[in-house]
């Protein structure tokens, strides 16, 4: 989930509970207020009337001066039913409506009859025998109020039934209208979070892309800073971090093109001698026979050490192109396995490798750098896993796939992730071997340059495989290259005339 849509949430959420908190206490509070004065005014009403109506009736009145008076009591402008009864003293008492159908006794609760009716002990606490009672109760869904009281001194019961339906209706529309504005709220809300969402996310969507144009290699990236907030302190931290990034890269490129120029210096001076060197051993060499045989060994070690320093020389050539990005590839159409067998035979490997392939499989790419990768891999294989080596050639939808197998003990699982790397020696014992530490290296530098890949892992049925991909065909990889360089040229002219520009103004 993103930041804006989780910013907008949490707005929306805040909005709505507040809103929703408030207009449930505000429907609740008018609620309680609209009820008790409605509920107040009627109470006070009834009992007035009743105690001013009931004042000017006999000590015993008959039924009909009870009916006169429920009715009189009914006109109220409270629109009130009235039930009035009289208790006789064990004869039967008389029992007036106002409206019989609407209000009788049996809509009197039980609960509050027997309130209404109870006589109370005087005291300090309570002056008078009887008081007035009241319940809220629903008749066919609809609200009423029900109200009692007592005539102190022998006089009548009283009994009301008022109806809140009015006030039911006002709180429905009250409800509906603090819903609306809750909706409403909750839709300004969206917006006010909307707005904050951008207004926060656009330096960070900045800093974003900045973040990305730094990783992308851009180090002259850097952010415009305004304001004091945490996001400017933020920016500016950005842009002192890149600039510190930016001194260091330049710093560390400088030093490597120093190393790259000095190695590649060194590769080339140490040619010349080397030449006259090799020279001279390839004349000892042809002499060795007729030498003192106490010789004849410093001049074999001689011989050998000299081919491994010439071979040294020459992958630290081959690495140093690599690493200025001037190696290219020579395309031509081959036949894989004519080559395979080419690359055996020229180093006299043909009875310690087996060959597993069909001739005809045609691919087009460097056969200088094949054969380089698969001098490499067979001759690790046979340095270090023994004989017979095993060479599978197939093709794999537009890929080649070539597989070196040997029967040895298998390469050691720490150091699989690091066999690709230059001058890695698996013993940290033996730092000096036969071999420069460089082979694999640029076997894998030469299958990248094709596009491809090389993998190395240990057999199940014993013994490491080294698997090698390649395109069937390389020119694809050579057209994207100039592609990519053409255009970084035209980024690096743009970068350029902006700078000019810059320094212009």
């Amino acid at each position: 989930m993103s930041l804006r849509v989780r910013l907008m949430l949490v707005f929306a959420v805040v909005a709505l509970v507040a809103a929703a908190s408030a207009s449930g206490i505000a429907y609740w509070l008018n609620r309680d207020a609209v009820l008790n004065r409605t509920q107040n005014a009627a109470l006070d009403d009834f009992n007035k009337s009743l105690e001013d109506i009931t004042r000017t009736l006999p000590r015993q009145p008959d039924c009909r001066d009870l009916d006169v008076a429920a009715q009189q009591m009914a006109s109220s402008s409270q629109k009130y039913e009235v039930l009035l009864l009289t208790d006789r003293g064990g004869r039967p008492g008389c029992a007036a409506y106002s409206d019989e159908k609407t209000f009788h006794r049996g809509i009197v609760p039980e609960a509050l009859e027997k309130a209404v009716n109870k006589r109370r002990e005087l005291d300090s606490s309570n002056a008078y025998e009887y008081h007035l009672y009241w319940q809220r109760i629903s008749l066919d869904g609809e609200p009423y109020l029900v109200g009692g009281a007592k005539v102190i001194g022998g006089g009548p019961t009283g009994y009301m039934l008022k109806s809140l339906d009015t006030e039911r209706m006002d709180l429905n529309s009250l409800a509906w209208s603090l819903g609306i504005a809750t909706g409403l709220a909750l839709i300004g809300s969206a917006l006010l979070a909307q707005a904050a969402a951008a207004t926060v996310l656009r330096p960070v969507r900045k800093l974003a892309d900045a973040a990305r144009k730094l990783g992308e290699g851009k180090l002259d990236t850097r952010l415009r800073v305004s304001g004091t907030d945490e996001l400017a302190d933020l920016s500016r931290t950005f842009n002192r971090t890149a600039e510190s990034l930016q001194k260091r890269v330049e710093d560390l490129s400088s030093r490597e093109a120093s190393s790259r120029r000095f190695v590649a210096d060194m590769s080339h001076e140490l040619r010349t001698p080397l030449t006259a060197i090799t020279a001279v051993t390839e004349v000892l060499e042809e002499e060795v026979d007729s030498l003192d045989p106490m010789i004849a060994p410093a001049v074999q070690l001689v011989v050998s050490e000299t081919r491994r320093l010439n071979d040294l020389v020459e992958n630290l050539m081959e690495v140093t192109r690599f690493d200025a990005g001037t190696a290219r590839l020579v395309l031509d159409t081959v036949d894989v396995a004519d080559q395979v067998t080419a690359c055996i035979d020229a180093r006299a490997w043909l009875d310690a490798v087996e060959l597993d392939a069909e001739r005809g499989i045609m691919a087009r790419l460097d056969p200088r750098r094949l054969d380089v990768i698969l001098a490499n891999l067979i001759g690790n294989a046979l340095k270090h896993g023994g004989s017979p080596v095993r060479v599978s050639i197939r093709p794999a939808a537009d890929d080649l796939l070539i597989e070196v197998h040997d029967h040895g003990p298998g390469i050691p699982e720490e150091v699989l992730p690091h066999v690709f790397d230059r001058f890695y020696k698996a013993s940290a014992s033996r730092p000096r071997s036969e071999g420069s530490g460089l082979g694999l290296s640029i076997a894998l530098e030469n299958a990248h340059i094709h596009g491809g890949e090389i993998t190395a892992a240990n057999s199940s049925e014993g013994g490491a495989v080294f698997t090698l991909r390649l395109p069937m065909d390389a020119s694809r990889v050579i057209e994207g290259t100039d592609k990519t360089e053409r255009t970084g040229k035209k980024d690096g002219k743009k970068d350029r005339d902006r700078k000019d520009k810059r320094s212009e103004r």
